[in-house]
């Protein structure tokens, strides 16, 4: 016998067995091509984990402008493994569940973190309180995500404020107060109470959100003349006031959602119904059994 053939033996004996019946197949069996495709959305989850953790062991040291800056960095690794998870083919439960494990401690556990070191130091029974507020909101909001899917869904909506968009908020409103030329950071509690609580409230609301996936992953000449128009944009933003540049972003995606239902009846009207946000049947309950046998006799929401 081989060494070669001595050490597959050795391993096979840690071969998972998925409890569900599905083939779980080793990267051992795959070629370098198809290992480095599956594997490759789940490096840039990794380098989101990554950028969050170094998010918060900077603010426990009091450098929030760079912790606020890797939380930017961790919106960039989320929008790129799906995107990456996408073009190469490589969607997976797997997939879904590391990144959102990733995205709690990215955009749940380092805002919360930021709220509690840097937005309200000198009270610490509110700043305890808004921080485990923003960490239970996002992990409602990724647990709800994680069972919720729906093949079928308008993909051009998200349900609640996704995590990503809610710690942009954070990580632009501390960016931009902690500029020399802010001229420092008032203590009120006004603008850290908006910033931990709206959020995160927001994360877990059904009020729909646009996901801008046609911005995202663009199709045709035309989507990607917008795409390319709108990167050059923000990318110009950034160099110029690149605090400014973020509060526009961050806090404008917010106020898209409630514009968007002001406008929805002049929208259908001039621009059809595909202008507006379709009806939505109203989910089975993510925590207990579905036990209503009579479905289609469900109520409905509309948002």
């Amino acid at each position: 016998m081989s060494d070669e053939a001595g050490r597959r033996r050795r391993f096979d004996r840690w071969r998972l067995i998925s409890p569900t019946g599905a083939e779980v197949v080793s990267l051992r069996q795959l070629s370098k091509r198809e290992r480095l495709r599956v594997t490759a959305p789940t490096l840039f989850t990794i380098i989101n984990m990554m950028s969050g953790l170094s998010s918060v062991l900077l603010a426990f040291r009091g450098e929030f402008t760079f912790a606020a800056v890797l939380i930017a960095v961790s919106i960039i690794m989320d929008i790129a493994d799906g995107g990456v998870a996408r073009l190469v083919g490589a969607t997976s439960p797997f997939g879904l569940q590391m990144d959102s494990l990733a995205d709690l401690i990215a955009f749940g556990f380092a805002p919360a973190i930021l709220v509690h070191t840097w937005a309200l130091p000198d009270y610490p029974v509110i700043s305890w309180l808004a921080a485990f507020f923003w960490l239970g909101c996002a992990a409602f909001r990724l647990a709800r995500f994680n069972v919720t899917v729906d093949p079928t869904a308008d993909k051009r909506y998200f349900v609640g404020l996704p995590s990503p968009a809610a710690a942009a908020v954070v990580m632009a409103t501390i960016f931009a107060l902690n500029q020399p030329k802010a001229g420092g950071y008032d203590a009120s509690l006004i603008v850290p109470v908006i910033v931990s609580f709206v959020p995160a409230v927001l994360m877990v609301t059904s009020i729909r959100f646009r996901s801008f996936r046609n911005l995202l992953a663009p199709t045709g000449r035309a989507g990607w003349v917008t795409t390319g128009l709108g990167v050059l944009v923000i990318v110009v933003g950034l160099v110029l006031d690149a605090g400014l540049t973020g509060l526009i972003i961050a806090y404008g995606y917010i106020l898209q959602a409630p514009l968007g239902v002001l406008t929805a009846p002049l929208r259908e009207r001039f621009l059809g119904a595909e202008a507006v946000a379709p009806r939505r049947e109203r989910m089975p309950s993510v925590f207990l059994p579905d036990t209503e046998t009579d479905s289609d006799d469900a109520p409905h929401e509309v948002y």
